[in-house]
């Protein structure tokens, strides 16, 4: 085990954590992970299966004296969103994540930590392993695919699973416990475009915004965090309407579920607007950082010269992009009418890519109205229509609704009231869950959804507080030992 790790509580928790986060298990990409929980499961004799798509199921008979106590489903995925600041070299295909012990907190050297969810996956190894632990009969789903596109859970048989519970550890804050969250979807836009040579008599700068939180691109959506897409076109808008800049290249945001923290574009400008364009560049740069001063300290606005490029984008699909981007919604759509503070319907403008060929721009839906969903989609499609773009929509994932009258979940609320002398929280969340899709094929599940605290999830800020590690882990002791 990591030697950051050794003396963490409960050590059984936190070795299996540091073997998963030395095997590279990008989403779409968890063969490694996957046989490693085939191998797990074979090497303590317990019964194994997986599926096609790479899932792994683990069963484990009950503990003595309770054979005939509900049986329990304990699920977390295997995959983890790959994101790393722009000045860290590292593969995620190769390399092990490296743990850092920050006071009470465990993080990354510049990379996400994969605690979502490898922090569930330990702990269902943990209790898979540990003969002490008190329960019914337990099976352990491990799902792939979780972070870009839950397709893991929906390829799941309906025909797989025996339990009447299910207890899914994919939840980012101690203390409470999740019965819903959102459906998404995703739209995507491809838009063609052609070359203009470069006139003569132009200067070559990449302009670039970086240093932002980033984050979930539903948990985060409504805590005013900057999008740097956002703000880049913002300044490339304004620089081609008043200094006629000419773009080369754009490029933003990595995944499609997180928050944009950095974006650039090479740009071209004549050499009598070049003191007017550094000036307005300079004046974006304070209006933002007034704009976002109390939820972006870090963010910066940098404007660096470059060596010319070969080509332009041609001139119309420049003005059509960047008044699409523009005009493209981001951020939160509508609040609930019944749930004080929670958002309804959000949408995220995630990633702007080139290929040569066509400008890729991704985007995600959320709501937990279904018909919502589907008119935020519609939205980014009819903006991105106007510009002539190519638009297709994936094929979205079911919200969770909830269930008040759970019995998990009151025993799971018993359980807290007991251990900790206080009430826990009971809500629905705003990003997407596997519980929806599991629930659809098994439409009698009993679920909730819990897990420690992680802060800065799908950025390489996450981290994840020690302590409640420890919480969670006698909290899911008790829970499974209740459960009768």
């Amino acid at each position: 085990m990591n030697e950051s790790l050794t003396h963490l509580q409960p050590s059984r928790v936190w070795r299996y954590f540091g073997e998963i986060m030395q095997i590279p298990r990008p989403s779409k990409h968890e063969e490694r992970i996957s046989l490693y929980l085939q191998d797990f499961g074979r090497s303590h004799g317990l019964e194994t299966l997986h599926d096609p798509l790479g899932n792994v199921l683990i069963r484990k008979p009950a503990s003595k004296g309770y054979e005939q106590s509900a049986r329990v489903c304990l699920q977390a995925h295997m995959d983890m969103v790959c994101e790393k600041n722009s000045d860290k070299e590292f593969d995620f295909m190769t390399d092990p994540i490296e743990p850092l012990l920050d006071g009470a907190w465990l993080t990354a050297n510049g990379t996400t930590l994969g605690a979502d969810d490898g922090i569930g996956v330990a702990a269902i190894l943990a209790i898979l392993d540990d003969d002490t632990v008190e329960h019914g009969p337990l099976e352990a789903l491990f799902t792939v695919d979780e972070e870009t596109g839950l397709t893991g859970a929906a390829g799941l048989s309906t025909e797989w699973l025996q339990s009447d519970i299910l207890l899914n550890f994919d939840d980012e804050d101690e203390g409470e416990y999740c019965i819903g969250c959102a459906g998404g979807i995703d739209t995507t836009v491809a838009l063609d475009y052609t070359t203009r040579e470069v006139p003569a008599g132009e200067k070559a700068y990449r302009v670039k915004v970086c240093g932002l939180r980033g984050g979930h691109s539903g948990d985060d959506i409504n805590k005013g965090y900057g999008n740097a897409n956002k703000m880049l076109t913002r300044i490339l808008w304004n620089g081609t309407e008043t200094c006629h800049i000419g773009l080369a290249r754009i490029d933003g945001g990595n995944l499609r579920n997180a928050i944009a923290r950095e974006a650039w574009a090479d740009i071209v400008v004549a050499d009598a607007c070049e003191a007017q364009w550094k000036a307005m560049v300079a004046q974006f740069a304070e209006h933002l950082k007034f704009e976002f001063r109390s939820t972006e300290p870090g963010l910066q606005v940098s404007l660096e010269p470059i060596a010319m490029p070969e080509r332009l984008i041609d001139r119309q699909t420049q003005y059509n992009l960047l008044n699409a981007l523009f005009a493209c919604a981001h951020g939160v759509l509508a609040m609930s009418r019944e749930i004080p503070d929670f958002v309804e319907t959000s949408t995220n403008l995630a990633s702007i890519k080139m290929d040569g060929r066509q400008i890729h721009i991704a985007t995600s839906q959320r709501s937990s109205v279904e018909s919502a969903k589907l008119a935020a989609a519609q939205k980014i499609e009819a903006t991105f229509r106007m510009i002539g773009a190519h638009v297709s929509h994936g094929d979205g994932y079911p919200g969770w609704t909830p269930n008040p009258d759970s019995r998990v979940l009151q025993v799971a609320v018993d359980v807290y009231r007991r251990m900790y002398g206080k009430e826990p929280v009971v809500r629905a969340i705003h990003a997407g869950l596997e519980c929806g899709l599991i629930g659809q094929k098994y439409p009698h599940m009993d679920m909730i959804s819990y897990g420690p605290t992680l802060r800065g999830v799908h950025s390489p800020d996450e981290r994840i507080e020690i302590k409640t590690v420890e919480m969670f882990w006698n909290q899911t002791l008790e829970i499974l030992k209740n459960l009768k």
